[in-house]
């Protein structure tokens, strides 16, 4: 019993940051994304009761890693299964960056697992069981944007992530400058948790995020590729406000990121729209119309060590399947 299956890393352009259940890894707000096809993880799941124990090799290097064990756990009690299960990834994403290599990694992972097991499940419960390893890898289960329902119901069965529409998809372009691809000194989780217990920002920040929602599914709708840019720049910078107001203050931002941002600024100022946002590390992605992604991209790469142009990525997918 073993399949492997492929997930594509995400971008928020309305954030995630914040939950309203931990256990459950429920999101205080709604969030929507663009899948990418730049950064993927490809994962090989193998159910075996001859197995003694767990194993997991991430490029080509075996790992003891306590999220993926709780995940693997937790695939056990949903597949209502005893197997041990030796899992291989291949993860081309900068792990730890702020570019959403969990999102990838978990979302694949959810697939792999539920294929390798016989099962057909829906794209709907493997977001559901994909949000356990990572909130944001629910919205990695499908392609171009993406919303994550924060939900309403206590048990969490009604946050998973649904696809919203793939227009203005062909016309829009992310460009990623890569400012650093060390691990970060505050994880996501870790961030989000002392946002949520010490921000006095951070209920400001939910219901904005509500609003800011709204407002992008209508742009996204209209096609009007000026308002979507200001309402991602504009959100993912309340995001990181929050966290200047925690206690203790921290922040993902890096000289570097604040160069770049100036630099998107200029682009604008000379015709050209661009619009940055990031995620819970340094690294600054910027939209762009596809007949401006080279201008963009020249723009930062004068900056930045590596610049990297991608598109709208592909649902999850199951590419092998032996039983």
């Amino acid at each position: 019993m073993r399949a492997t299956a492929i997930a594509h890393t995400n971008v928020a352009l309305i954030k995630y940051w914040g939950k309203r259940d931990e256990h459950l890894i429920l999101p205080a707000n709604s969030s929507l994304s663009f899948t990418v096809d730049k950064f993927y993880t490809k994962t090989t799941v193998e159910w075996d009761e001859k197995l003694a124990q767990d194993t997991f090799i991430l490029n080509n290097e075996q790992k003891t890693d306590a999220k993926v064990a709780r995940f693997i756990d937790k695939m056990r009690e949903e597949f209502g299964i005893s197997a041990k299960a030796k899992i291989t990834s291949e993860n081309h994403v900068p792990t730890a960056a702020g570019l959403a290599s969990s999102a990838s990694a978990f979302a694949a992972l959810a697939l792999a697992g539920s294929s390798a097991a016989g099962r057909k499940d829906t794209k709907e419960y493997i977001s559901r069981l994909a949000r356990f390893g990572s909130g944001s890898a629910s919205r990695s289960v499908f392609g171009d944007f993406v919303i994550w329902e924060k939900g309403e119901l206590a048990d969490g069965n009604d946050s998973f992530a649904v696809p919203f529409t793939n227009k203005l998809c062909d016309k829009m372009s992310l460009v990623v400058a890569v400012v650093s691809d060390k691990e970060k000194k505050v994880s996501s989780r870790d961030g989000m948790r002392l946002t949520v217990e010490t921000s006095p920002f951070f209920e400001k920040w939910v219901s904005a995020a509500e609003t800011d929602l709204e407002e992008m599914k209508q742009a996204i709708l209209d096609e009007d590729f000026i308002k979507v840019g200001e309402i991602t720049e504009r959100n993912g910078m309340k995001m990181h406000a929050t966290t200047l107001g925690a206690e203790p203050p921290f922040t993902y931002f890096q000289p570097l990121s604040l160069e770049i941002m100036d630099a998107v600024r200029e682009l604008r100022e000379n015709g050209i729209p661009a619009y940055f946002t990031m995620d819970a590390g340094p690294n600054v992605k910027v939209i762009c119309e596809r007949e401006n992604e080279n201008i963009v991209a020249d723009k930062l790469s004068g900056l930045a060590k590596n610049v990297l142009i991608c598109h709208a990525g592909k649902e999850a997918s199951v590419i092998s399947d032996e039983k």
